[in-house]
């Protein structure tokens, strides 16, 4: 394996390998034709947190399963695959990132089914809100396979186009997040609120789910084999990595 793209030798999983060759062909011809991105060009800020539920389900996944004791920050990206002007639909795209002991740690998540088999297969969709977010490929767990999905719980989000921001505040977009086997029922384990971020610049906001995994995630050969060439392909070697601001503290009188 390649330390820094995480690509695993071609002796390993043949298959995948010429998938992910493919695949970042594919990706570095649409990024000639729409730089720098070549899908999910355009996308919404977001910030908020995550708070996990008491007694939930174990997972097998560090991530899942070590609930930390006060919400954890969150930056995220909303976008639509193609770009696909609302009402139109398209694959939604929502990518998080929160801070793990200084690093970054990424989740990617998709429009996909809940049940099998289109848990593994992407689908577009009008409305995020009415979106199931999948991962789509599976962490490597202690147990085995762990897939987790995003479905909202309240509220909508502000925009999937920054073309489209409302000018007023809205309410926050709250989903749950859940975890899964391959093909077992889905178990909450947590609480996402996102609101929309001041600050919309996105330079920072590159995500990687394999460099930068969840606590306790590990990626399957075949998983590194299919999706790693394309993501190195078109994602800077040396880019800014924009992490969530901590909460501030609330003021208090004297």
């Amino acid at each position: 394996m390649h330390p820094r793209t995480g690509i695993p030798s071609f002796t390993r999983s043949p298959l995948a390998r010429t998938v992910g060759h493919v695949l970042a062909a594919a990706s570095a011809l649409g990024q000639r034709l729409r730089p720098p991105r070549p899908i999910h060009s355009r996308g919404v800020v977001l910030s908020g947190h995550m708070r996990w539920l008491p007694d939930a389900m174990p997972a097998g996944l560090a991530f899942v399963d070590d609930a930390p004791m006060h919400p954890v920050p969150v930056v995220a990206r909303l976008s639509r695959s193609l770009g696909l002007p609302a009402p139109l639909p398209d694959v939604i795209g929502l990518a998080l990132r929160f801070e793990v002991g200084g690093r970054p740690a990424d989740i990617e998540f998709a429009s996909t089914g809940w049940n099998v088999p289109l848990r593994f297969a992407l689908l577009a969709h009008r409305h995020a809100e009415r979106a199931r977010l999948g991962i789509l490929l599976p962490y490597r767990g202690d147990r085995g396979p762990v897939l987790l999905i995003a479905r909202t719980r309240s509220g909508e989000p502000p925009a999937t186009d920054p073309r489209e921001i409302p000018t007023r505040d809205t309410a926050p977009w709250v989903l749950t997040l859940g975890h899964a086997t391959a093909w077992g029922p889905w178990h909450p384990f947590a609480v996402l609120e996102l609101r929309l971020d001041p600050d919309q610049t996105d330079e920072g906001l590159r995500f990687d789910a394999v460099r930068h995994p969840v606590p306790g995630a590990r990626a399957y050969a075949w998983v590194r084999a299919a999706r790693q060439p394309s993501y190195v392909r078109i994602q800077p070697e040396h880019v800014p990595v924009r992490m969530p601001e901590a909460p501030q503290p609330a003021a208090t009188g004297t």
